[in-house]
């Protein structure tokens, strides 16, 4: 696995968002438009980490319960005594607020039958298993258990029956969570990530939105059709004459990476190429014969148009500080993922994405989407989740607008995949140079977590 910052590799013709940006009437600042093109050391995906469910368990011990990983946002847990129940690969964790206002995670069992202590989130002053009543506090020490006297091998060591926990790390008001006592500091795992956000605050946003919907296909099946906009034209097609989905910036770097798909410019695969009029009414929905609901002159473009619109929208949160911002962080999609399974969207958008297999099934994931969003005064209270079982629409979640009817289209190609994937003679799955380079990225660091180390586990050498 390399990364380099030397002239990209092979790439669709056209005019590329690193260049594009740089036309915008405010460019993208510097650091933003940064190169770190990636060169994958495989370009081969085996099938089985879709379709294997030894593959699957050699993912819950060596990444699951090895890597940093998003169990919920800060703002879900208020109070003394909230917790949220993250469930991961037939794993569960306890996410509490302790009462010094820390947040700790502990392993969702009791330490005596091994019934898990918390079934759903909640508040609570104690973890009480609900079997026999052994009873720990929030912070994790044993408070008590009943028939003391048949019981001398805890009372003789009470410290060694403290909850066992997990390392817990925040950044941008969302708390992670890393099972692995040995893990990297948090803030190593990030690296520099922080910095792309830092003006973007996301402290200070909230869950205006979430939806979690279990689909039939293994949760990586389900990320990487947001890893590339190579999908768009095909799957998306109403979408082709206003993002520049060949035209995309792919940027890796290290645990984190980024696809950026500029707005406001066609696709280089349209047989023609539309007005600005067009890609403007294209953008804002707006049928053949009616009026554009922002202003719009032909001395302008589409793109500035759209900028110049989002920058007053924006202005109510922002302030003056909304003449700062650069037009590309305004109308494009800025899709950073983080290793293994986040998505927050960048700049001025409020989509995040979480992937995570249903349970213990291999073959089931849950996605889910939530809008995380600024607000001014007071912190209003996090959106409850809306669950979509296999069969629900996504437009039932009325909440997401029209982005549901976009997650409706991604889904219909999900299950379809999963169980081409099932019957394919293939044994391997090619990515291309340069646009599925997210895919390439996040199946290199696979090989690192999971097969290099369950190798290394069976006495394996390397796994080189």
């Amino acid at each position: 696995m390399t990364m380099s910052e030397a002239p990209e590799r092979r790439r669709t013709p056209g005019l590329s968002w690193y260049d594009l940006v740089l036309e915008d009437e405010r460019p993208v600042p510097e650091h933003l438009r940064e190169r770190r093109h990636y060169t994958a050391t495989a370009q081969q995906v085996p099938v089985e980490r879709y379709t294997s469910r030894a593959w699957h368990e050699l993912e819950r011990a060596h990444l699951w319960r090895k890597v940093w990983q998003m169990a919920c946002r800060e703002e879900h847990l208020p109070e003394v005594g909230s917790y949220v129940v993250y469930d991961i690969a037939g794993d569960s964790y306890l996410v509490a607020r302790t009462r010094d206002g820390s947040i700790k995670a502990y392993i969702n069992a009791c330490l005596h039958r091994g019934r898990a202590l918390k079934d759903a989130d909640g508040r609570c002053s104690e973890f009480r298993c609900s079997f026999h009543g052994f009873t720990w506090k929030l912070d994790g020490t044993l408070r008590y258990l009943p028939a003391q006297g048949e019981f001398p091998d805890i009372e003789a060591d009470r410290d060694a029956w403290r909850l066992p926990e997990a390392k817990v790390g925040t950044w941008g008001g969302f708390v992670f969570i890393n099972p692995d006592p040995a893990a990297e500091p948090f803030e190593d795992f990030l690296g520099d990530m922080p910095e792309h956000f830092r003006l973007w605050d996301f402290e200070n946003r909230y869950v205006q939105a979430h939806v979690a919907k279990k689909i039939r296909c293994n949760w990586k099946v389900a990320q990487e059709a947001f890893d590339e906009g190579l999908h768009l034209v095909g799957t998306h097609p109403q979408s082709a004459p206003y993002v520049g989905d060949s035209n995309s910036a792919v940027d890796v770097y290290g645990n984190y990476s980024r696809q950026i798909s500029p707005s406001g410019t066609p696709s280089d695969d349209l047989p023609v190429d539309p007005t600005e009029r067009d890609i403007m009414a294209r953008m804002l929905d707006v049928r053949e014969g009616e009026e554009l609901p922002i202003p719009f002159s032909q001395r302008t473009t589409a793109r500035d148009s759209m900028a110049a619109a989002a920058r007053e929208r924006w202005r109510e949160v922002l302030g003056d500080a909304a003449d700062e911002v650069s037009d590309g962080e305004f109308v494009d999609h800025w899709n950073y993922a983080i290793f293994p399974n986040l998505h927050p969207w960048g700049a001025y958008n409020r989509i995040v994405y979480r992937f995570r297999p249903n349970g213990d099934r291999h073959d089931e994931c849950i996605f889910e989407v939530m809008f995380v969003t600024p607000f001014s005064g007071e912190r209003p209270p996090p959106a409850p989740v809306r669950r979509l079982d296999l069969d629900d629409s996504w437009t039932l979640a009325t909440e997401l607008q029209t982005l549901a009817l976009v997650m409706e289209q991604d889904t219909f190609n999900m299950t379809s995949v999963q169980r081409g994937l099932q019957t394919t003679r293939r044994t391997h799955l090619l990515t291309s140079n340069f646009q599925e380079g997210l895919v390439s990225w996040r199946h290199d660091l696979l090989t690192d977590w999971v097969e290099r180390t369950a190798n290394k586990a069976a006495g394996g050498g390397t796994g080189t």
